[in-house]
């Protein structure tokens, strides 16, 4: 089998409060945006700055990270891009993409300021989250490499 990668990181900041919703199964599903921006020179001359919007996913936050998703709050997400479809109740077929976080680390205190000093979570200073079924997927032993 090929090597394939479908890998994101993004630092930005929070474009709306999260969104937390349950499935039928108990599992909370954790909803927000991120903007990030990039900043060029344009045809004129005249330096141009483009905000792009990402839609974000997060399964199984603990009740911290769910209060702390605030609007602008700056976040470090990581995780991988997801497209799916669905069909509204008008019955037209919508698509979307979206990134499904594996890692969130805030990137500022309590006070608004930018700290690194405070994380939460595994070894790497963030939370870890998988989806349900990649985490039950398991174990090293599984893995062709």
């Amino acid at each position: 089998m090929a090597f394939t990668l479908n890998k994101v990181m993004l630092i930005g900041n929070l474009g709306n409060d999260a969104e937390t919703r349950f499935t039928t199964n108990n599992l909370s599903v954790t909803s927000y945006s991120i903007a990030t921006s990039n900043s060029y020179k344009g045809k004129d001359g005249n330096w141009v700055n483009e905000t792009t919007w990402h839609n974000v996913v997060s399964f199984n936050l603990p009740d911290f990270f769910k209060e702390s998703l605030k609007k602008g709050k700056k976040f470090y997400v990581e995780g991988r891009i997801q497209k799916r479809d669905y069909t509204d109740k008008d019955g037209v077929k919508r698509y979307v993409t979206e990134i499904i976080s594996d890692k969130l680390i805030p990137l500022e205190g309590r006070e608004g300021r930018e700290t690194s000093s405070e994380s939460y979570g595994d070894k790497s200073g963030g939370y870890s989250t998988a989806e349900p079924d990649v985490a039950a997927a398991g174990t090293d032993d599984d893995l062709p490499f």
